[in-house]
Order: structure tokens, then C-alpha cells, then sequence
């Protein structure tokens, strides 16, 4: 299957999670895919698509959102560009952390979509979700995007940021949404 994402952070965490599938990059010549969809799992499929109708090969794509409470559920669908179109993760953090200072209730929840779409029009969906808080300030080395300030309940307190790759995965939104895929796939 051909990886939708040209992000490399996301894409080794993907490849991580569907072991045991044949997941190859998307080509270089494939252009990026507008995310005009009004929500995680519209936009997770025009991305599939794409990559179908371009290779025609069976494809994986997904689309996050980071849901804060306070923020009425922003930035969402919008969370890669938040501060902006070609919003780099430090600028969509430094948002973020503007926005929220003096905010007592931090409640968050990461969500992905993840979509398997073959040549045939078929297609397997799956969602994770992993609920937490944002911190007051970003913590750790590790990870992209909103990892240094998002903190999962189900964790031991440190950040996405501050854990390994590995201990991610294992409690991640993305690695809830691809685990269960992979397990849909291998049913279908």
C-alpha cells in the first residue's frame, strides 16, 4: 500500500504500525493533496484517493486533529495550519500556547482517521482518539507537531514529546486508528 503522507515523521510512525503490511512512500512526482474537507475522515479520503487515481495502487492516508474543549473542539480538521497555511509545528504550538494562556480547563483529545482505499473503490476506515491536557509550556525532544504540549491521561505524565517512539505508538490516536485498521484489513 502507498503512504498518502509525504510528512517523514508521519509516515515512520505509520510504517511502524501497520507491521506486517507492505507499505511503500508516496512517490516523489505525486503533488500534495488540498485538505478541503470539513472533516478528519473527508479529508483522509480525498488524500487515499488521490493516491489511488495517481499510482493505482491500493493507498493508507489519515487525517489528526487536535480538539481542545476550551477552543470549542479547534483547531480540529485545521490543526496543521493553525498559525496559518505554511504554519511550521513550532508556530502551530506557539499559537496554541497564546491562545490558552490563563485557560484553567486545558482538556484535549487527539483524534485520527485512518483510511485504506484500493483501485476497486473499497474501503476500510478506522478512528483512535487518546484524551488529555495541554501543558503550560512545550516539553521534550521527541515527536512532531502538538506532541510537546499534549499530555495523555493515560499516561505517567510526560508529554507525547517526552516518550519514545514506542511508548507513543502504544497509547497514541495514531496508533489506535492504525492498529485497528490493520486489524480490519486483515479481516477483510
Amino acid at each position: 500500500m502507498v503512504l498518502a503522507t509525504a510528512n517523514p515523521d508521519k509516515a515512520r510512525e505509520i510504517a511502524a504500525l501497520l507491521d506486517g503490511f507492505e507499505v511503500v512512500p508516496r512517490p516523489a512526482d505525486v503533488p500534495d493533496v488540498d485538505e478541503t474537507g470539513a472533516t478528519l475522515e473527508e479529508n483522509a479520503r480525498l488524500k487515499a484517493a488521490a493516491l489511488v487515481e495517481a499510482t493505482g495502487c491500493a493507498a493508507v492516508a489519515d487525517d489528526t486533529g487536535l480538539e481542545v474543549l476550551a477552543l470549542d473542539g479547534a483547531p480540529g480538521v485545521y490543526s496543521a495550519r493553525f498559525a496559518g497555511e505554511h504554519a511550521s509545528y513550532a508556530d502551530n504550538v506557539t499559537k496554541l500556547l497564546s491562545v490558552m494562556e490563563g485557560v484553567a480547563d486545558r482538556r484535549a483529545r487527539f483524534r485520527t482517521v485512518a483510511l485504506a482505499r484500493f483501485p476497486d473503490g473499497r474501503e476500510v476506515v478506522a478512528e483512535g482518539a487518546v484524551d488529555g491536557v495541554i501543558t503550560s509550556a512545550a516539553r521534550g525532544d521527541g515527536g512532531f507537531g502538538y506532541d510537546p504540549v499534549f499530555q495523555p491521561d493515560e499516561g505517567d505524565g510526560r508529554t507525547y514529546a517526552e516518550l519514545t517512539l514506542e511508548e507513543k505508538n502504544a497509547l497514541s490516536h495514531r496508533g489506535r486508528a492504525f492498529r485497528a485498521l490493520a486489524a480490519r484489513l486483515r479481516h477483510t
